[in-house]
């Protein structure tokens, strides 16, 4: 694949361009950073996209915000209203700015990283939770939508992940003893764990699937 890494700052983004291209040569990945937020940015990012390799075959919609943590009673509609617009509205935008291309070709995969916690109840998080099982419900609607287009929609929905993102999370000792407790495989995930699934989505192994959302948790959903 050619690759257009996507974040807030520029800098991370093109480390991992870079490293990309180091692997596998130059020219297989380029960094378009954007703010999922401000609709001209995930505009920009497609059409420098389109410039750069002709076409668009993949989206993965993986950015995500969550400014707070407790009870929903607690939360500020400024914070309500930035978890909704990160984690909906901005995948509907650039999922929305891509397809197009996609369906005039009959041929794409869209992935949405959605969370476990779009599948159940959480005191801590219940905000996030509602924006990543509205995510489930996007894929769903796309899906039966585009279905007949040949363009795919799916989401994934991980659990706790070692990410910089879920860090307030698993570095809490006792958060981190609930989720891993009950769970089969007894720890976290990692982020290569995550993208194996993004890999099958994003792949001709998965060309029967759609409207899916695919659970990677270490069995955490599964357990009492």
């Amino acid at each position: 694949a050619q690759v257009v890494i996507s974040s807030r700052k520029a800098g991370p983004c093109e480390e991992v361009a870079a490293e990309i291209n180091a692997r596998y040569g130059p020219g297989r990945a380029i960094a378009v950073p954007a703010n999922i937020a401000e609709k001209a940015d995930l505009q920009r990012l497609v059409d420098e996209t389109n410039a750069a390799f002709g076409k668009i075959d993949i989206l993965v919609c993986n950015a995500a915000s969550n400014p707070y943590a407790g009870p929903m009673g607690g939360i500020t509609d400024d914070q309500f209203n930035k978890i909704l617009q990160n984690n909906v509205i901005s995948n509907h935008w650039l999922i929305q700015m891509a397809a197009p291309q996609m369906l005039e070709r009959r041929d794409g995969s869209i992935i949405i990283v959605s969370s476990i916690g779009g599948l159940r109840g959480n005191a801590l998080i219940g905000a996030y939770n509602v924006s990543k099982a509205a995510d489930m419900q996007l894929a769903r609607n796309l899906a039966v939508e585009w279905g007949p287009s040949n363009v795919r929609v799916n989401c994934i929905a991980p659990g706790l992940v070692q990410t910089d993102f879920a860090k307030y999370l698993w570095e809490n000792p006792e958060i981190l003893k609930t989720v891993t407790e009950p769970a089969p495989l007894k720890r976290i995930g990692q982020p290569h764990e995550i993208a194996g699934a993004a890999v099958y989505l994003a792949s001709p192994a998965s060309t029967f699937m759609t409207g899916q959302t695919l659970v990677v948790d270490g069995g955490v959903t599964i357990a009492w």
